[in-house]
Parts: structure tokens; C-alpha cells; sequence
């Protein structure tokens, strides 16, 4: 077999595996084999995202989940051959709004849901280092950084009380602010955010160049709050909060 009838037959075979209700396996191979390898690709990629979107499972159904994976075999074209970022291309690819998604069965908070539930895989498996935890005396003298084992998150969506049991439909009047981070034995935990501790881990990572002092004054003047001791008070309790849990540091 010359190298031009190889790779028209793995071209084949490919198309095969990715769409087999639309292409037909290499006419050399025998099609009992070829279903094997169909059903082997599948059942494996299946297998591989189920375990990273329990709640989307199960909220699916097995019909429905089946298909949306088929959808994500058949039309997108992955850039990792590792199969532990499988997952987060998956949550890539619900983002772009395929066509194949504008219609069925699918919850308006899907793409949303599937991030979420992803971020605990990837804080799991990130080799990211923490935080040192530093001079608490110094939050307000110097420069502060935020853990790359702590991401604030911000949804349209409830995600954190989206299950089998609760489905909304209509779009909430205020965002879900979330941080989600990565405790000592390697255990995520997801707590909420206040719209004003979301807005200071946000600006931590806009202008890392300020001191604590500095990054708690700008805060006051997006909140209105020029010159109010008890914000600024309070503004300091959580940044010695957020050191303590190792969200945030000293640079």
C-alpha cells in the first residue's frame, strides 16, 4: 500500500469514527472491526467527560448526553493530545455556540454549568504553587497578588445550585460572583463573593502595581465611599481574611 492510499484510508477511518451515521468506514476493513474501533473511541471520550460534568449528566440524561458528545466528536477538532484538557476543550467548544446547539434539548445555563464544573478538575491538577503567606503587617504597605489557586468567577447563572432538582430558565437580575480555590490537602472549595470582595480580587489582578492601602482607596471611589472609615475598615478585614485562606499575599 503506497503512503497517498494510507492516508486516504486513515482519512476514511477517521471521518468514520468521528460521524458514523453520515460516513462509512475504509471498504478494505471489515465493517464488524471497524464498529468495534467506532464504539471503542466513543465510549472512551464519553467515559472521559462524564467524570468532570457529573451535574450536566445527570440533568442531560444519558439519550441527551450521548448526543451532545456525539456533536462535540463529530465537529470539533481538538489542539491537545492530552487527555486530561480533553475536558476544557469540551467546555471551549459549548462556548463558541455551535450551530448544532442553536436547537434541542439543551439548558439555557449549559456552557456555564460545564465551566463550572470544570474549574474543579483544573484546580485539582494545576501545578500552580500557593501562596507564602507574609507579613499580615504589611497588606496595606505593599503590593498584592492573588493565588493562581484562587479564581474569582463570575456567571449569569446560579451554577452552584444548578441540579436535576432546580433548572432555571430565566435569567437572574444579578450575577453569581463566586471564588473557587484550592484549600491545603488538595480540596477545592466554592464559597460566594460579596459584588465589592469580587471587585478587589478583580482589581488586584488589574493594577498589581498598587499597595494594599491604594487598592482599598480606589475601591472606595468606585463604591462612592471617598473617605469612610468604616469601609475602608472593613475593606482591611477582608483582605486579612483572604490572607489567612490564601487567596491573597504580599508581593
Amino acid at each position: 500500500m503506497d503512503k497517498h492510499s494510507l492516508h486516504q484510508q486513515q482519512s476514511i477511518m477517521g471521518q468514520y469514527l468521528r460521524d458514523p451515521e453520515h460516513c462509512a468506514p475504509p471498504t478494505e476493513m471489515d465493517p464488524v472491526r471497524a464498529q468495534v474501533y467506532r464504539d471503542l473511541v466513543f465510549a472512551n471520550l464519553s467515559s472521559l467527560l462524564s467524570g468532570t460534568f457529573p451535574v450536566l449528566v445527570k440533568i442531560l440524561g444519558d439519550e441527551h448526553w450521548r448526543s451532545l458528545v456525539r456533536i462535540f466528536l463529530r465537529d470539533y477538532r481538538a489542539r491537545t493530545p492530552k487527555f486530561g484538557e480533553i475536558a476544557q476543550e469540551f467546555v471551549e467548544f459549548l462556548a463558541t455556540g455551535p450551530e448544532a446547539l442553536t436547537d434541542g434539548p439543551w439548558p439555557p445555563f449549559m456552557v456555564e454549568l460545564a465551566h463550572y464544573e470544570w474549574v474543579e478538575m483544573a484546580l485539582q491538577q494545576s501545578e500552580a504553587e500557593p501562596l507564602a503567606a507574609g507579613d499580615a503587617g504589611a497588606l496595606l504597605d505593599r503590593p498584592l497578588q492573588v493565588s493562581p489557586l484562587a479564581w474569582p468567577l463570575a456567571y449569569a447563572w446560579p451554577v452552584q445550585q444548578v441540579g436535576p432538582d432546580y433548572q432555571p430558565d430565566v435569567l437572574p437580575a444579578q450575577p453569581t460572583l463566586l471564588l473557587v480555590r484550592r484549600a491545603e490537602g488538595w480540596s477545592v472549595k466554592f464559597s460566594e463573593l460579596s459584588p465589592l470582595a469580587w471587585r478587589l480580587l478583580q482589581r488586584i489582578g488589574e493594577f498589581p502595581e498598587l499597595t494594599g492601602r491604594e487598592q482599598l482607596q480606589g475601591l472606595a471611589v468606585e463604591a462612592g465611599q471617598v473617605g469612610s472609615l468604616v469601609f475602608f475598615e472593613g475593606g482591611l478585614g477582608l483582605l486579612r481574611q483572604m490572607r489567612e485562606e490564601g487567596v491573597v499575599g504580599v508581593v
